[in-house]
């Protein structure tokens, strides 16, 4: 027995010395300068970009992985990841084939233009055209003959983020964790995610398919849920190439506004609304600006913040700042891209009710109108205007003029009529004239 037991301690010391002497004498291999430029050439070919690269290194906790430190994709402006693990799959590894199992991505910065960059350059590699490079002009050489084929080679059948920010087109940048995992088929089988620094800090999603091209969502944010089935699938596109196919059925169950909307409140109160989307593009950051949606929503215990109507009513001028609380709060948003209508807005609180339509621009600009009535008085034709952070109402100018007429010929009691009169004589004239 104690024979056997120092038999088989020699052998577990003898394979730890191998291994160890194995791992050594790699980690001298891929940290020398030699091998540090094989994997920048071939991650330039394979991206179509120029790449550099601070350091390689075998890392043996918590798995074995191939550790890429201090990466950057010189795109304008460029992709820089602090740390890439490498895990193969070992399974491939042992009948020869290099094959992903897990990748770990940590502390990076991707810039929505950047990944832009990287799709374009990639998607003219499929099609067999050049390659765009970070500078203008130039072009990547040293391509491997089937970019396809080492594309999918990289693809990782789980992805682990950890501290990585994207900087939206506007320059908003957002912090989260992932995880990912891809199916048989190179597909993504489940996500989830959470924001750790950001306008929508405190978010948590969940990402689930359920058949082809279909994926079941779920988002806890502002104390309430957004959820339902997104359906996403590559067509044709007569250019050449492929577009991008997204669309969608979304359910919003009391989420407070001002989380959604933040760093601006331009609204609080709990959101119940439903959403259908769609949008095609050729790229992920294009699908944004392409979105299209219509939503049917009810806000509750709703408080207009930066406006008050009632005070807007009672002076019958300019008014900005303080808010506007509402019972209740309804209609429809439109939107395309960063632009959105809202129409047949209802809004009533006690004595106040108002009606009206209202147009937010891409650079978050007001313009629209509203009437607004207090205490079954005549109702005030108020123009909309400023922007979701400092919105303002003013008189339209028919109004003015009749709040004017009014006022001198029935003293008090014309005003009001005087301002509904004069606002339809001007609608009026404003169809008449064409301006």
């Amino acid at each position: 027995m104690t024979r056997t037991f120092k038999w088989l301690t020699g052998a577990v010391l003898a394979v730890l010395l191998l291994l160890g002497g194995v791992v050594l004498g790699l980690q001298g291999w891929v940290r020398s300068d030699d091998f540090k430029q094989r994997v920048t050439r071939e991650a330039s070919a394979l991206l179509g970009l120029p790449v550099q690269l601070a350091g390689i290194e075998v890392a043996l906790w918590p798995l074995p992985a191939v550790a890429l430190n201090g990466i950057e994709v010189q795109s304008r402006p460029p992709l820089t990841l602090a740390r890439l693990e490498l895990r193969p799959g070992w399974f491939a590894l042992l009948q020869g084939r290099l094959e992903i199992a897990t990748l770990v991505l940590r502390d990076a910065v991707l810039p929505q233009q950047a990944i832009d960059v990287l799709l374009l350059s990639l998607q003219k590699r499929k099609q067999g055209m050049p390659a765009v490079s970070g500078q203008t002009g130039k072009k990547a050489s040293n391509q491997p003959p089937d970019g396809d084929a080492a594309v999918a080679d990289w693809l990782p059948r789980r992805a682990l983020l950890q501290g990585v920010s994207w900087i939206s087109l506007k320059g908003a940048s957002t912090t989260l964790d992932a995880e990912l995992r891809l199916g048989d088929d190179g597909l993504l089988d489940d996500a989830s995610l959470q924001v750790l620094k950001g306008n929508l800090q405190g978010l948590r999603g969940k990402l689930q398919r359920e058949e082809a091209g279909q994926w079941m969502l779920r988002i806890d944010v502002g104390g309430g849920t957004v959820g339902g089935r997104i359906g996403m699938q590559g067509e044709p596109s007569a250019q050449g190439g492929q577009v991008l196919v997204l669309q969608g059925q979304l359910e919003t169950r009391g989420v407070e506004v001002s989380a959604l909307t933040a760093p601006n409140r331009p609204l609080s109160g709990r959101l119940e609304a439903s959403t259908t989307l769609k949008a095609r593009a050729t790229t992920t950051g294009g699908l944004v600006d392409a979105l299209q949606t219509q939503t049917r929503f009810t806000v509750k215990d709703a408080v207009l913040n930066g406006l008050d109507l009632v005070k807007a009513v009672q002076t019958v001028g300019l008014n900005r700042g303080g808010q506007t609380a509402l019972d209740t709060l309804a209609g429809q948003v439109q939107s395309q891209g960063r632009a959105a209508q809202l129409t047949n807005l209802v809004a009533s609180s006690g004595a106040l009710s108002a009606t009206g339509n209202v147009a937010v621009s891409a650079a978050q600009a007001l313009s629209g109108r509203i009437s607004v009535s207090l205490g079954g008085t005549v109702a005030v034709p108020l123009v909309v205007g400023g922007t979701l952070a400092s919105p303002e109402v003013t008189l339209t100018r028919g109004a003015m003029l009749g709040a004017a007429i009014g006022t001198v010929v029935m003293p008090g009691v014309g005003t009001g009529a005087g301002m509904e009169l004069g606002d339809r004589m001007g609608e009026g004239l404003k169809k008449l004239f064409g301006k």
